[in-house]
């Protein structure tokens, strides 16, 4: 049976294609009400990031930590990173490089995590993991705004993607040094496991 936090992450996963079609397609849905596309986007992104600290912060008030949710929250949390940096890429607002930088940062630390997994070996979520998360959604929001919102501070959202970038190359290269530590000690003469 699906308990409310995962039913949450399940709602992050499906604002992700909403999230998607209001930045690729840029209609302003709200013409009459003077609600732009990008105040749309930033309000849809915003509600699916808080969805990542609710369903967490509910799994664990109310016991219901689930295997399910377990595997859904990070594949939640990556498509809505994903898609919402792919979108930025489209619309102009983030250079294609950084981008893949972050994504390919994502999915190699989360490949290194599996195998890992696969030794016995848990390798926990990193300081440096936790500043890049919240430096993508403040870097998300800024690009989103851009000029037409932050004006002379438009140079903001710019300097945000780098410190997004900078992070993720100082949170993989953390997750592989742990890595390579715990497969040491997990590792013995003849690649025996020590113990």
């Amino acid at each position: 049976m699906i308990n409310l936090p995962t039913w949450i992450t399940i709602g992050r996963i499906f604002l992700t294609p909403v999230l998607v079609v209001v930045l690729m397609t840029r209609t302003t849905a709200l013409e009459h009400l003077n609600v732009s596309w990008q105040i749309i986007g930033v309000c849809v992104f915003l509600l699916a990031s808080l969805t990542d600290w609710l369903d967490g912060w509910l799994a664990r008030r109310r016991n219901e930590v689930t295997t399910l949710g377990i595997l859904l929250d990070p594949i939640a949390d990556k498509l809505l990173t994903s898609a919402a940096f792919v979108s930025l890429i489209e619309i102009g607002a983030a250079k294609a490089w950084m981008v893949w930088i972050i994504l390919g940062r994502e999915f190699a630390v989360d490949g290194l995590r599996m195998i890992a997994s696969s030794q016995g070996v848990t390798i926990p979520a990193s300081l440096w993991g936790k500043y890049k998360t919240v430096s993508q959604v403040v870097a998300i929001v800024l690009l989103l705004f851009g000029n037409r919102y932050l004006g002379q501070w438009d140079l903001a959202g710019d300097v945000a993607i780098w410190v997004v970038v900078a992070l993720a190359i100082l949170s993989a290269t953390d997750y592989f040094l742990k890595f390579s530590r715990r497969l040491g000690v997990v590792d013995g003469p003849g690649g025996s496991r020590a113990g």
